[in-house]
């Protein structure tokens, strides 16, 4: 049986508060990767380290990165010669350092080359350069600094991504929430951020701003906490007053986020889901791209929900009317160009309204983010 949500955010401040210190109390034995095309060094090194690491020995760069290719998620630190046959040290570790970022890297040479520290410093990202010969004690001391190096910044990659899961847990708590007003709405803003996030996908657009519009179309109705239930709800025709009270929940969800940095964008969004291209809308009447683009996406996603889902006035609209609807406010209500991609994708958003939590997980940037455990 599944933890209510209120639990699973305790869970994860409780593995926030404690993750730094569980890796301290928990040390682990480190893989050290040698590379040396010299047999006695690679002994040398072996016997100086194996007491406290797992040492893998390679004799060349070529070598070492078909050990990587098998072991690079186990290794914590590359030790490197500099000059070996078929490939520099520097450039062995350059080729490491987009697809393993968390190894610390140190270089080892037998003598004063600063074209190759350089080199080092600026392709290889690294950690340490050592000059033979050395001392041994030194050397260990060395090694634990990179050790500790390499935990400190995995211990801060997990605690960012337990935030980051916190934070993406939270909002879909509180969307949750918000649909819960009403037995009619229930699972509103999720459908709403799903067909946003088609529509951004078949436009091409960045990911960054795919993932800030949906947080956007996950809160867009936050400000529906301070209209009465008896008005959202209400099963017939709302009289003029009401309705003004309902037009006040994008002012009202703005100013709910406003104070919260990292929501910011979606603030300023959600304030203009419900204007209209053709400046008719509210709350400002602001007009064709005077709207932001994400409020132009949500309001198509917003309105094709709001007529295929059931309401306490009527049943759901068929998709085929939502659509003719749809096409014949292009210019009007919406952007062109978004109603444009929407055909585009009309029988996908079809699709995902049967099965809207298939369809969100795949969609969805943030959770594509928490899935990728590589990234620790």
């Amino acid at each position: 049986m599944a933890q209510p949500e209120q639990f699973v955010i305790k869970d994860k401040i409780k593995s926030c508060q404690y993750i730094l210190s569980q890796v301290a109390k928990e040390r682990i034995r480190h893989t050290i990767l040698i590379v040396d095309d010299e047999e006695d060094n690679l002994q040398l090194l072996n016997r100086t380290l194996r007491r406290e690491y797992t040492i893998i020995t390679a004799s060349d760069g070529i070598e070492a990165l078909e050990i990587l290719k098998k072991e690079g998620n186990n290794i914590s630190l590359i030790l490197s010669d500099q000059r070996m046959p078929n490939m520099s040290g520097t450039e062995f570790l350059s080729r490491t350092v987009n697809e393993y970022p968390n190894i610390i890297r140190m270089l080892l040479t037998g003598y004063s080359d600063i074209d190759a520290m350089i080199e080092g410093v600026n392709k290889c990202g690294l950690f340490q350069y050592l000059t033979k010969p050395y001392d041994p004690e030194d050397l260990k001391f060395v090694i634990k600094n990179g050790i500790n190096a390499y935990e400190l910044t995995v211990s801060k990659k997990a605690l960012l991504h337990d935030l980051k899961e916190l934070f993406f847990t939270t909002i879909k708590s509180i969307s949750s929430a918000l649909d819960a007003k009403d037995a009619y709405t229930h699972g509103h803003s999720l459908r709403v951020t799903l067909f946003s996030l088609i529509l951004c996908k078949e436009m091409g657009l960045e990911e960054n701003f795919i993932g800030e519009i949906e947080i956007a179309g996950l809160l867009h109705d936050i400000g529906k906490i301070g209209v009465p239930e008896n008005i959202l709800c209400k099963p017939g025709k709302l009289t003029d007053e009401e309705f003004n009270i309902i037009k006040l929940h994008p002012e009202k969800g703005r100013k709910i986020l406003n104070g919260i940095k990292r929501l910011s964008k979606a603030a300023f969004w959600l304030n203009s889901h419900h204007e209209r291209w053709d400046g008719f809308g509210y709350p400002q009447k602001l007009k064709e791209e005077d709207i932001p683009l994400a409020a132009r996406i949500l309001a198509v996603a917003d309105t094709y929900d709001a007529m295929t889902s059931d309401r306490s006035y009527r049943k759901g609209l068929p998709h085929e009317t939502a659509l003719e609807e749809i096409k014949r406010c292009s210019g009007s209500q919406f952007d062109p160009s978004i109603v444009e991609t929407f055909l585009k994708v009309e029988n996908t958003f079809l699709e995902a309204t049967k099965n809207s939590e298939d369809y969100y997980s795949k969609y969805s940037v943030f959770n594509k983010i928490l899935s990728d455990k590589e990234l620790l």
